[in-house]
C-alpha cells in the first residue's frame, strides 16, 4: 500500500461523539484519515472494499470503518464530489 493519498479528502469534519471516542481511546483522527486516504479501508467486507475501489474510479462516496480498542467503531466517509470527509460514529449517520 502506498504512502500517498489516492484521492482528495476536501474539508475534514469530525462529529463531537467521534471526537470523544477517539480521545478516550488515545487515537489521533489524523492517523485514521491517513489510512483512509491511502485506501486502507479498515474492517470492511470484500464487497465493501470492492465498492470503494470502484468508487475511486467513478467518483462515488468512499467509506472506511475502523474498530476502536475497548469497543466501538468509527466510520470515515468522503463524499462523491470529494468536498468533505467526515469522521463519525455509525449511530451519527
Amino acid at each position: 500500500m502506498s504512502n500517498h493519498p489516492r484521492f482528495r479528502m476536501g474539508r475534514p469534519v469530525i462529529t463531537p461523539a467521534a471526537q470523544a471516542v477517539l480521545e478516550r481511546a488515545g487515537i489521533s483522527p489524523t492517523v485514521l484519515l491517513g489510512r483512509h486516504l491511502r485506501g486502507d479501508w479498515g474492517e470492511l467486507g470484500i464487497a465493501d472494499i470492492a465498492s470503494n475501489e470502484l468508487a475511486l474510479l467513478i467518483h462515488r462516496r468512499l467509506l472506511s470503518s475502523y474498530v476502536i480498542p475497548g469497543g466501538g467503531r468509527v466510520w470515515i466517509i468522503t463524499e462523491a464530489d470529494r468536498s468533505v470527509t467526515t469522521i463519525l460514529l455509525p449511530e451519527d449517520y
